[in-house]
């Protein structure tokens, strides 16, 4: 008889974008060895304008601030899964949280949303902070998604997501090859922001500017661009190196600047590669955004799937951590995070 291992998982997403918290109901099973999922229920929970405000200047919080942050946090995503999850069956939930820190290069990385208080609010188990533990390894605690990109949509050779940040996962001979490559959502949407738009539909903004090529040079000479291997980013790298460079041109100007920026480090990061790519994140919306990474990557099939999976193919991969961390199986690859070592990230709180 075939070995089967089935567990129903709530992944919570929420990204530096802070459009939202997704939040996707998967079941699991595992027939010889063979991942399986299928995705039950799924839902963008829109921030009211309390919690915007105060995501945004949590980075500027005191110690003792943040950790009361950190608590009320954890219990509003307990309340908002509780009602998601009424009348389902669910093993647990897998919660990302909300980077408010990521600088692995000094050993820290920090996401508010305390387990703990996640699961007294919603009554689940809680499995939650997957990062801290691949920092400690010496990794960058990031991309943590690449073991489900290799596992659950193996039939793509690459896997693009089109986030806050633009990452990659890849299959490879010498295991599965991730890292972080440039801003995306998050330097689009901001400029948009100054227009009172949340985000530029379908790059309609962009396609009507001009790229700045002084600015552009300045982006594409940056100095993380010259890393190899393993990396990640933070907002902390973007504040300070990205959005200083382009925050005074018009902004029509600097969307059309930041969309060629964003199709060049792609390209860039891909130019030894070929085959098709999976691409998924809001900025799959973005129709220049698109068409310019087409451009610049010739030799890669873009594959724009169903609306379920660009906009909630994190929360899934979030929630098949989770699974897997249930099946007391490694759910980081040390490969794409740079710890060189597999191993299982995340900590259990029982509901």
């Amino acid at each position: 008889m075939a070995e089967i291992k089935q567990c129903s998982v709530v992944g919570i997403m929420s990204g530096t974008s802070l459009d939202g918290v997704d939040l996707a109901l998967c079941h699991f099973k595992q027939i010889n060895g063979v991942w399986q999922y299928e995705l039950t229920k799924a839902e963008t929970i829109q921030y009211p304008e309390d919690w915007l405000q105060q995501l945004q200047r949590a980075e500027f919080l005191n110690g003792r601030e943040l950790m009361s942050l950190h608590s009320a946090y954890g219990t509003y995503l307990g309340q908002i899964v509780k009602q998601f999850c009424i009348n389902q069956h669910v093993d647990a939930i897998a919660s990302h949280g909300h980077t408010i820190f990521h600088e692995p290069q000094h050993g820290m990385t920090f996401q508010l949303g305390l387990g703990a208080n996640i699961a007294a609010a919603s009554g689940f188990n809680v499995i939650s902070d997957f990062r801290t533990k691949d920092v400690a390894l010496g990794g960058n605690g990031a991309p943590l998604v690449p073991i489900g990109d290799e596992l659950l949509f193996g039939d793509y050779d690459m896997c693009l997501n089109l986030g806050g940040f633009a990452n990659v996962s890849i299959k490879s001979s010498n295991g599965r090859l991730a890292f972080d490559i440039c801003p995306a959502n998050m330097l689009l949407n901001r400029l948009c922001n100054k227009l009172e738009l949340t985000y530029d539909d379908k790059g309609k903004l962009a396609r009507e500017g001009f790229v700045n090529a002084n600015v552009l040079e300045k982006l594409n000479a940056l100095d993380f661009y010259k890393q190899a291997g393993a990396k990640s980013l933070g907002k902390e790298w973007f504040d300070n190196s990205v959005w200083p460079l382009i925050n005074e041109l018009p902004v029509t100007d600097a969307l059309a600047t930041g969309v060629a920026h964003i199709a060049h480090q792609i390209a860039c990061s891909l130019s030894d590669y070929k085959g098709t790519m999976l691409c998924t994140g809001g900025g799959v919306y973005n129709d220049y955004l698109m068409e310019q990474i087409q451009q610049n990557c010739s030799s890669i099939v873009l594959v724009k799937p169903q609306n379920e999976i660009i906009e909630f193919k994190e929360a899934i991969l979030f929630a098949f951590l989770g699974a897997l961390y249930l099946n007391n199986k490694n759910n980081v690859l040390g490969s794409a995070t740079g710890s060189g070592k597999n191993h299982i990230g995340g900590s259990l709180y029982y509901g």
